[in-house]
């Protein structure tokens, strides 16, 4: 069974304004990484996931990997 090469998991539109900052936080919970299985299974599979941060798709903005194992 093999994964899409890029989900939406979250969107929140923050605006800011030219040179301004804001702190951002959010929480990616073990539902939102579970796939189907070959039995139709819900399941979390261990490996290596990217979160990718930006204005669209195709302007990511910033990147970060965490490993999920069993």
């Amino acid at each position: 069974v093999s994964r899409p090469e890029k989900e939406l998991k979250g969107f929140r539109r923050i605006s800011l304004d030219p040179g301004e900052t804001r702190k951002v936080s959010f929480t990616l919970t073990p539902e939102e990484l579970t796939m189907l299985d070959e039995t139709m299974r819900r399941v979390v599979e261990p490996g290596e996931f990217m979160v990718m941060i930006g204005s669209s798709s195709e302007d990511i903005r910033l990147k970060g990997t965490f490993t999920v194992t069993r």
